[in-house]
């Protein structure tokens, strides 16, 4: 058996990032696998020094539109598979989803879509949500274990952000996105963070124009979830508040492989 660190971080451009220490971050760290959100890039935009860090394999998943959306994911171990998005084309050509397959688990590294700009957007939101879930329950009637992590856009209880009562009728944390989590949460998928913390003032995204990092005043949106068949196997799970570069921070949990 081996424990291997997951990391997730929506670093709101990798390009930015890259300037800001990400890779030397990544080296410190070393994550065996390492999974981030809104990129806004092609993978043909970037240069080695980001698409090839030292014993990293890393795969691409990219908008049709440029400069938006976006997500990668760096493995020290190699995929049995790797699929970009699930099927779905409206949400597959938004480059919001890769999918690895391990031995032990098969891992969604997911930027769920933002649904403030307007009522078309919240409800491709929820369309996605619905869709997502579906792909999941497919796997886990083959006998699959899923892990999904990434930046779900939504806050699920009150504890999850610094100020619910403000925030009760915008999107992030409305009833029917809330909902959607209680529903994830009774079909047997688990908030790892929460398996671990239940503690209030835990934050993972911040407003950078109101300096809301500076106080605290921030939202927890950004999730690893596992299927509680993969709890026995589940060792630890964080947000790692002091790591700066972008709006979110990075998550991870530890998990067991190789039994």
């Amino acid at each position: 058996m081996a424990a291997w660190k997951l990391l997730s971080w929506n670093v709101n451009g990798v390009r930015a990032i890259a300037k800001k220490g990400f890779i030397e971050w990544v080296a410190e760290e070393a994550p065996d696998v390492l999974c981030i959100q809104e990129t806004k890039a092609h993978e043909v935009q970037l240069g080695p020094e980001i698409t090839d860090l030292p014993g990293y394999k890393s795969y691409w998943a990219e908008a049709e539109k440029k400069g938006y959306s976006g997500v990668a994911v760096y493995s020290r171990h190699e995929p049995i598979s790797v699929q970009k998005g699930f099927g779905e084309e409206r949400f597959d050509s938004e480059g919001r989803t890769l999918i690895l397959e391990y031995p032990d688990f098969t891992l969604f590294n997911v930027y769920f879509p933002n649904g403030k700009k307007n009522k078309e957007r919240l409800q491709y939101k929820m369309d996605f949500y619905d869709a997502i879930l579906t792909c999941w329950e497919v796997l886990r009637k083959e006998g699959k274990r899923v892990i999904f992590c990434g930046d779900v856009n939504t806050a699920h209880k009150e504890i999850d952000l610094a100020r619910p009562k403000q925030n009760e009728k915008i999107s992030g944390f409305l009833p029917v996105e809330r909902a959607w989590i209680d529903k994830i949460t009774e079909n047997g998928y688990v908030d790892t963070f929460r398996h671990f913390n239940q503690e209030p003032d835990h934050y993972s995204w911040w407003d950078v124009i109101t300096r809301a990092r500076d106080r605290n005043v921030g939202w927890r949106i950004d999730y690893f979830y596992v299927t509680e068949d993969l709890l026995p196997d589940l060792s630890n799970a964080w947000i790692a508040t002091d790591v700066m570069g972008s709006d979110h921070c990075p998550v991870g949990i530890e998990v067991q492989v190789g039994k």
